[in-house]
């Protein structure tokens, strides 16, 4: 483990348009450091001392008039939303490009060699490390060290116990974007420790032994207190629960509660809960913590692109495994729509943006799954697209290919995680892999299930009425088992479906096949439920939207030319 702790090369001066350097960091290194007292000190090039200070003062400014504001209980201030305007163009802009610039394959300098630069202010230090080690998962190559993975959750620590201490509301502020990716990667880095910890080859006796000896760096209950306290502390369940029946969330905000780094870490505290336990396989539960989030209808809450759907992501997936097909389905789609509309706002040179990109593949995966097993009319949009992209797989699927639902699914769904510490003696080499190979039995176990169901579908489509028994022998069943697969059919096409309500755990059962059948004595009487496709509202529906368009022509026609 020591051999990795240490570098030889140090990556912080690295400047590949510097005058004097080969674009060799071991030939640069004698450029890149400076004897200091028989030891080595990094040399911060100045435009990252220059960034580090501003970024340092910004946030102390702000915390500083939102302490005052905090303590006079004072109304909008503008010198406040210009900081966060500030604050978040540092954090959005000018961090990445330096990090493209300076940093792309290294790491920023550690905290001790920024401290002199910023005054060892401790909350900043804090924000940084968070930068400074979520960078290190993201974008060095190797990823992290053991040690990087303990001091990263240190720091979280740290950051937690300073937010939901704390004797009264702290005045920190920052961007949503900042703080969804704050919960975003403290649960990632809990998924990567979890499955890091499984993987026993190559780690050597000391990791093992440190490993051992510290088993609750990176616990499950360590990770569901923070979110639970964050929750409780910003009554955000309740806030909801106002906000939903139309009254005002300030009202029963309390005193953390109406502040806005409370509110919005306590709301994507709940989708990071959500996701938990998906990657646990309660899927019950993952869906129970949402209760009081209207999925179904634009929210205040919801302005973070990457939150909206890493929040339809778990809970279409939840709901596939829960056998909730239709709102599988209906939730797949509305993401996909999202994704269209929102993936302009991703730079393209950033890992989110591939993030969604994996993503946007993903679902249109489970899509595939689950309109395999239940078929039913999507928007069109999304059905071209999944035809183009997964059109022959569907086919395969719905002939019965079992490998294939096996092999999307794969792809598709979560790096599912075991929450308890593992037997480091009896470890073995697919130790890791067990938390997949149970979520993939209970699938594939529905999946073989409903192998008959399409067969049957094709030729129930074909008649109106027919013995059994012949119906039978066309899929060389016995009468039987053909009865037994009947039930099945009935069984598998009825799904407990969202109508209404605020939660999306509540439903009615129905049926969307487009055929339905009941037995009298030994024939079967099959109906075609199959509603006609309704031309005149689709029609309607396009005439709108032309209409909408040309106002929105003429408007820009008659709107005068900005000057140059």
């Amino acid at each position: 483990m020591n051999e990795e702790l240490e570098s030889d090369v140090d990556p912080y001066g690295y400047f590949p348009d510097q005058e004097g350097h080969t674009g060799d960091p071991r030939q640069d290194g004698a450029f890149e450091r400076q004897s200091s007292g028989g030891g080595m000190a990094y040399i911060v090039p100045d435009v990252i001392k220059d960034f580090v200070q501003y970024f340092q003062r910004t946030v102390h400014e702000l915390m500083e008039l939102k302490a005052f504001q905090i303590t006079s209980n004072g109304g909008p201030n503008d010198s406040i939303e210009q900081k966060r305007f500030d604050i978040q163009n540092i954090y959005e802009n000018n961090w990445n490009k330096l990090t493209e610039r300076f940093f792309r394959n290294s790491t920023w300098p550690e905290s001790d060699v920024i401290a002199p630069y910023v005054q060892n202010d401790p909350v900043f230090l804090i924000l940084y490390k968070e930068l400074y080690y979520r960078h290190i998962y993201a974008k060095v190559q190797g990823g992290p060290t053991l040690e990087q993975r303990f001091e990263s959750y240190y720091n979280y620590c740290n950051l937690f116990n300073y937010i939901l201490n704390a004797e009264g509301p702290v005045p920190l502020e920052l961007p949503n974007q900042w703080l969804w990716d704050i919960i975003d990667e403290f649960i990632y880095q809990f998924q990567s420790f979890s499955q890091y910890r499984c993987k026993m080859a190559k780690k050597s006796e000391e990791e093992i032994e440190f490993l051992r000896t510290n088993p609750k760096i990176w616990n499950v209950h360590s990770v569901l207190n923070v979110l639970h306290s964050l929750v409780d502390k910003s009554n955000i369940n309740r806030q909801l629960e106002v906000y939903t029946s139309g009254g005002d969330p300030e009202s029963v905000a309390g005193d953390y509660g109406r502040h806005s780094l409370y509110k919005m870490l306590g709301y994507f505290s709940l989708v990071g809960l959500l996701r938990l336990h998906s990657l646990l396989g309660d899927y019950y539960q993952a869906i129970k913590v949402l209760e009081n989030i209207e999925l179904n209808k634009k929210s205040m809450y919801s302005r973070v692109p990457e939150c909206q759907i890493t929040t339809y992501y778990y809970v279409g997936f939840a709901y596939l495994m829960m056998r909730r097909y239709q709102d599988a389905i209906r939730i797949f789609a509305n993401i996909l729509l999202y994704i269209q509309r929102t993936k302009g706002l991703f730079q393209r040179s950033s890992y989110k943006y591939e993030m969604v990109n994996k993503q946007n593949e993903q679902v249109f995966n489970l899509l595939a799954i689950t309109l395999s097993l239940y078929p039913m009319r999507i928007d069109e949009s999304i059905h071209t697209q999944l035809r183009e992209k997964l059109g022959d797989k569907m086919l395969r699927m719905q002939k019965g290919e079992q490998q294939l639902f096996e092999e999307l699914f794969s792809f598709a769904c979560p790096k599912f995680l075991s929450p308890v510490v593992p037997n480091y003696d009896l470890v073995t080499g697919t130790y890791h892999k067990e938390p997949y190979m149970q979520q993939l039995k209970v699938f594939m176990d529905e999946v073989q299930q409903q192998s008959m169901i399409s067969n049957m579908r094709s030729y129930l489509k074909l008649y109106t009425t027919m013995p059994v028994q012949k119906l039978a022998g066309f899929l060389d069943m016995s009468e039987e088992a053909f009865r037994i697969q009947l039930l099945v059919f009935k069984h598998k096409m009825k799904n407990l479906v969202w109508t209404s309500g605020i939660s999306a755990l509540e439903g009615e059962f129905q049926s969307s096949s487009e055929v339905d059948f009941y037995i009298d004595q030994d024939m079967i009487h099959i109906a075609d439920t199959k509603v006609a496709r309704r031309y005149g509202d689709f029609f309607i529906r396009q005439i709108h939207k032309f209409e909408e368009l040309k106002k929105g022509l003429k408007k820009l026609g008659t709107e005068k030319p900005a000057r140059v």
